[in-house]
């Protein structure tokens, strides 16, 4: 995954992060399109590598960890290998221990939307796995991405 240049950062202002997602060969299904199961992949490495990047969560040894508690996709378009995702992130609604994440895939080669997607983490205590109140320190940046 990596980030798009500042110029092609032409999509939907609404979304304030992008980040582009390569398809592998093996993404297109037999009907010669990426396969519905690789959207919510894509959606899944955006959303967390974003935290990783920019909200210090810790894989290994934080203390909290985001769980996913629901996801949806709504397919518009298809997409198929060597084509590319070019996923916008948003933050929908920020609560004391749980984020919509709201995620729009593009079609990297033309710019059409593929697919609008939500993604619901509640952030929980690592060893007790009970929801607990975001940390300041990832909660802060998050509001960066926060749009109504």
């Amino acid at each position: 995954m990596s980030e798009l240049p500042e110029q092609a950062i032409s999509r939907d202002p609404a979304y304030p992060h992008w980040a582009r997602v390569p398809t592998r060969w093996h993404d297109n299904d037999a009907y010669g399109h990426v396969n519905n199961t690789v959207h919510y992949l894509a959606v899944d490495t955006v959303v967390n590598a974003w935290l990783i990047a920019h909200a210090g969560l810790d894989l290994e040894h934080g203390a909290v960890i985001g769980l996913c508690v629901e996801s949806s996709c709504r397919y518009v378009e298809s997409l198929s290998y060597p084509d590319a995702f070019d996923v916008g992130l948003r933050i929908g609604r920020l609560g004391s221990s749980s984020v919509v994440w709201e995620l729009a895939l593009h079609r990297a080669s033309d710019g059409a939307k593929v697919a609008d997607a939500t993604f619901v983490h509640v952030f929980v205590d690592r060893g007790t796995r009970r929801p607990v109140p975001l940390p300041e320190a990832m909660r802060e940046p998050m509001t960066s991405l926060v749009r109504p």
